[in-house]
């Protein structure tokens, strides 16, 4: 288990996570597990290619409409670690609920699930977003399982309507790009935003909850405190 008493932002402590434990599984999805040492290189490589090949500058807001899927700590690691802001999107979100969250937060890209891309190609030119990343389900379940699922979830099940973006590039072009570019290391504040988590807005139009590293690092901080013996060795 990572100390994160002496850590202040979110990216450090997946940076130790990585570096105790990097041959260990980090995730697991659909068969398919990824040590931290992995998701480490992924996220590195997609850092890099929204620091060298889009147009983001630290503090820019990148959403994220992704279920619970390998992608999903990718793109977030990567995303703190290029100094951005995550903009937690829902795959579920109508066309009028991420019209407004996309406008509301003024994110520049979309990473967005080919199954659900169909909704917001309905409206993204009306928002701010420069660039769309699109991924596949089988994306990063390895060379012969990966091609297999997208193929099925795509032709055989119907589960990806046609979309259109004017500025889109998919998910495993952007690792490989990044992976031919040098990233620079940003330095991220406590106080720097983290993450853009919108409301359910039940009561009116969801609003976006500003949580910074810190506060995410301290509630960690707070598990640790009450919890943390029961994740030691042996318990």
């Amino acid at each position: 288990m990572v100390d994160v008493n002496h850590l202040n932002t979110v990216q450090e402590v997946y940076q130790e996570a990585a570096k105790e434990h990097a041959d260990k599984p980090a995730f697991t999805c659909m068969g398919t597990t990824l040590s931290y040492a992995e998701v480490d290189r992924y996220a590195d490589q997609f850092a890099s290619y929204l620091q060298n090949h889009t147009n983001l500058q630290p503090g820019d807001r990148v959403a994220v409409q992704l279920p619970n899927i390998l992608q999903y700590p990718v793109v977030l690691v990567g995303i703190f670690r290029a100094g951005m802001v995550v903009v937690n999107t829902n795959p579920l979100y109508t066309t009028r609920e991420i019209n407004h969250q996309l406008n509301d937060s003024g994110a520049k890209v979309l990473v967005v699930l080919s199954n659900v891309a169909a909704t917001a190609a309905d409206i993204i030119q009306d928002t701010e977003v420069e660039q769309v990343i699109v991924t596949n389900v089988g994306d990063l379940l390895g060379s012969i399982k990966g091609p297999l699922v997208n193929f099925v979830a795509k032709r055989v099940k119907k589960m990806v309507p046609a979309f259109h973006f004017q500025n889109s590039i998919s998910f495993r072009s952007v690792l490989a790009l990044g992976a031919k570019s040098m990233l620079t290391p940003v330095a991220v504040k406590p106080e720097d935003i983290a993450v853009l988590q919108y409301t359910g807005g039940t009561t009116g139009l969801s609003k976006g909850a500003m949580l910074t590293h810190s506060n995410l690092v301290s509630n960690m901080q707070q598990i640790d405190g009450c919890l943390g013996s029961y994740f030691e060795e042996g318990k």
